[in-house]
């Protein structure tokens, strides 16, 4: 049997976004909003946040929640390898702690690929949304992602791939949603190797699992969450929250 643990990356200096953390969302802090809801979904032996902020760390454990310090890093999951490297866990789930209205659903699934695996091939599992206007296939913001015939990623990029050289062929286009279930061992190991060539051109962390033969099975989702990356982004998720409470 798996222990299955939550670990939410919150770093206080956003580059968009400072402090975003602990602007008010409702009654609470962006923060714990996206700490109770995870807790809630009642899917993980244990929940954390892993922070470089004593504000975010203080802001937890004060509303009886679990935060770890770690250093500054890079990557959320060199945050989130930092902060579980002595915690007794087989399975991390990285939640974002800017995505305070992740569903309960799409997290079991990314757990069951586990539960499923017998070989223990698969190093990481995450979730790809269909995308079906243009404009959003082509924004170099959301990160798009092609599978084998199994469901394993065979690349990740902020191009638009598969590139449809005849416009009669009909293919889907999926972007990466960027909520991830490691093995521990594959997330310790990533967090030791260096950064690599298509990680740094592309600015994006997944590539260095695929880049040193690491397998990342992508999960189909039709959840579309509320990242808050802005102010406005903030604005829409209080609209949101209050059509909830209401």
């Amino acid at each position: 049997m798996n222990k299955v643990i939550a670990v939410i990356p919150a770093r206080y200096n956003s580059t968009r976004f400072p402090g975003k953390m602990m602007e008010i969302l409702g009654n609470r802090t962006i923060i714990t909003t996206t700490y109770q809801n995870v807790v809630e979904t009642d899917l993980f032996d244990e929940v954390f946040v892993a922070t470089d902020s004593e504000l975010i760390f203080d802001e937890i454990s004060k509303n009886g929640g679990k935060a770890v310090m770690t250093g500054e890093h890079e990557t959320g999951s060199d945050r989130i390898a930092e902060a579980v490297e002595n915690i007794d866990c087989d399975i991390v789930i990285n939640v974002q702690g800017d995505e305070p209205f992740l569903k309960k659903e799409p997290l079991k699934q990314l757990i069951d690929v586990f539960s499923n695996d017998d070989k223990k091939e698969i190093s990481l599992a995450s979730l790809k949304i269909h995308l079906k206007e243009l404009e959003e296939i082509q924004n170099p913001n959301n990160v798009k992602v092609v599978t084998d015939n199994r469901g394993f990623a065979l690349y990740f990029s902020r191009s638009v791939i598969p590139f449809r050289r005849d416009l009669d062929t009909e293919i889907p286009y999926y972007k990466h949603i960027g909520v991830y279930a490691f093995r521990k061992e594959a997330l310790i190991k990533f967090s030791s190797l260096p950064l690599t060539p298509l990680e740094i051109c592309e600015k994006l962390e997944q590539l260095r699992y695929l880049e040193n033969g690491m397998k990342i099975k992508m999960v189909e989702t039709d959840f579309v969450g509320v990242g808050i990356d802005t102010p406005e982004d903030l604005e829409k998720a209080k609209t949101l929250i209050s059509g909830i409470h209401d």
